[in-house]
């Protein structure tokens, strides 16, 4: 690789300062940008302080390595572009993943055009990812996101909506590491982040309370908890006979609407838009022999709907409907057409094994159809889809 001017998104923690230190050591010009954060002292845990802790560190890192280091502040674009996302999704009773647009809206957009902006030819970040590329027959570079060579820790899921513009700026030195690997280089050189705790929190807050956060806008109102059980008929009802592929994927993909008169008022919760399918914990339910589950949410009603078991009928589904507005193709030459299937893998949440599935093109809307039922399917999330260890693409799920 030829000597290049690279900025680091140097972000306070061990990933990003191991990716500085091996560029530096490739030779490479690199300069330590941190970005600051939309920050809430009200709604992070006491005694977090997430993003001072994390430029002090950065700039710890960037003075044991000798390069330049300054500090960008992106808060009022976070809380624009991601925050307001979040709290407008969660309203609507959708699950959002504020570090895919994190990624997609803020690293690799406006950070990437300030890095460019200082002379960099590339932005290089702490994600466990790898990237590849080939000449196709026009002779133009075509660029491949592929999993992390750590299979604990890739994070290929959190890049699954950047496209080829910005994955032609993007260097993911640490990708074919382990986690070990990258601490046993961070204990080495001495550096001031190689003993710190992975952030668990948000991608922009640290930790945080979600219903705490979200109290600061969504205002609380008392709910009924509907507790519906593995007898209800919809669970039991026979297969219709389809005319087409497209009717089998509509029936598959259908959410149940449940009504109150399907089930038993259990418990009372305080607002519907406080919580996200599957979710077991926080609900306050006692008295069953195992943990109830978040099957759906009726947001107009402000009722929440739970089922017994991880196993509960109401908590699977085969399939998934994208809309075609929201399907974004990473490698845009596979792009499926109408009518256009593919067998690939597949995945509905970051660390979740990936699933085999067949990918479904059609006028109607893009489906993903599950060789096994998957639990959880929750509107909001990105599905993103694999063929080996290449992400192709990714979508919201509606």
């Amino acid at each position: 690789m030829n000597k290049m001017k690279i900025v680091v998104g140097l972000s306070g923690g061990v990933d990003s300062s191991v990716a500085a230190y091996l560029l530096q050591q490739q030779g490479h010009e690199v300069i330590g940008l941190f970005m600051r954060n939309w920050n809430d002292a009200s709604v992070t845990l006491e005694d977090e302080c997430p993003w001072i802790e994390d430029s002090n560190d950065a700039l710890l890192v960037a003075k044991k390595l000798g390069i330049p280091f300054q500090v960008i502040d992106m808060s009022e674009l976070y809380k624009e572009r991601i925050v307001d996302y979040m709290f407008a999704e969660y309203e609507k009773g959708r699950t959002p993943n504020p570090d895919v647009l994190c990624n997609r809206e803020v690293k690799f957009d406006v950070f990437l055009e300030t890095a460019l902006s200082l002379g960099a030819d590339k932005v290089a970040t702490g994600h466990y990812a790898r990237l590849d590329s080939f000449s196709n027959e026009n002779g133009e570079d075509v660029y491949q996101l592929l999993a992390g060579k750590d299979n604990n820790k890739d994070q290929s899921y959190f890049l699954c909506q950047l496209n080829q513009k910005q994955l032609s700026k993007a260097l993911f030195p640490i990708g074919e590491l382990t986690k070990p690997q990258v601490r046993e280089i961070a204990r080495e050189m001495e550096l001031a982040t190689a003993d710190k705790k992975d952030s668990q929190g948000l991608c922009f807050i640290g930790k945080v309370s979600l219903p705490t956060f979200l109290q600061q806008q969504l205002k609380a109102k008392e709910g009924e908890i509907v507790e519906i059980f593995s007898d209800f008929a919809e669970y039991h009802k026979e297969k219709p006979e389809f005319t087409s592929k497209l009717e089998e994927l509509e029936f598959l993909s259908a959410k149940i609407n449940y009504k109150k008169s399907d089930g038993k008022v259990i418990g009372k919760h305080q607002g519907a838009q406080f919580y996200t399918i599957g979710q077991s914990k926080g609900l306050g339910i006692g008295g069953h022999k195992e943990s109830c589950f978040l099957i759906s949410r009726d947001m107009e009603n402000n009722l929440v709907y739970v089922g017994e078991g991880r196993n509960f009928p109401g908590l699977y589904r085969k399939a998934l409907k994208i809309d075609n507005s929201e399907v974004h193709w990473i490698r845009e030459d596979l792009r499926l057409k109408n009518g256009e299937s593919k067998e690939v893998l597949a995945r509905i949440r970051y660390r979740q094994p990936l699933e085999k599935a067949t990918l479904y093109q059609f006028e109607e809307g893009f489906f993903i159809e599950f060789e096994n039922p998957q639990s959880a399917i929750a509107e909001g999330q990105f599905a993103a889809w694999y063929v080996g260890e290449e992400l192709l693409g990714s979508g919201v799920i509606s």
